[in-house]
């Protein structure tokens, strides 16, 4: 029961791929800029994370569905593939509502001219 947590980031992770791959959002859209802006998102949230751990404001629970790997104090495992599924989310609902909404303001724009 001790994977539970990961086993479940793992799949929401893999749906995020699907998703991104099915409608072509993010990296089958362009794979080099989307790994740089992924790595900066986990980047960004992990520095965010190593803060507040550092000011005592974050701290790791207790639960028996976390492995207990630990990649610095207070830091685990579980923590860096959610920080990469949230980066991952947030680009996907990103560029699919910008898609969405860009085709209902074209849209407006064309019946505006006739």
């Amino acid at each position: 029961m001790g994977a539970a947590y990961l086993l479940f980031l793992l799949v929401s992770l893999g749906c995020m791929v699907l998703l991104d791959q099915r409608l072509r959002l993010f990296f089958w859209h362009d794979a080099g800029r989307a790994a740089l802006v992924l790595a900066v998102g986990i980047l960004f949230f992990l520095g965010w994370d190593l803060a507040g751990i550092g000011l005592g404001i974050f701290y790791r629970g207790q639960t028996e569905l976390m492995l207990g790997v630990m990649l610095a104090p207070e830091l685990p495992l579980e923590e860096l593939v959610f920080l990469t599924f949230l980066s991952y989310l947030v680009m996907n609902l990103f560029l699919m509502f910008r898609r969405v909404f860009g085709k209902v303001l074209n849209r407006a724009r064309l019946e505006e001219r006739a």
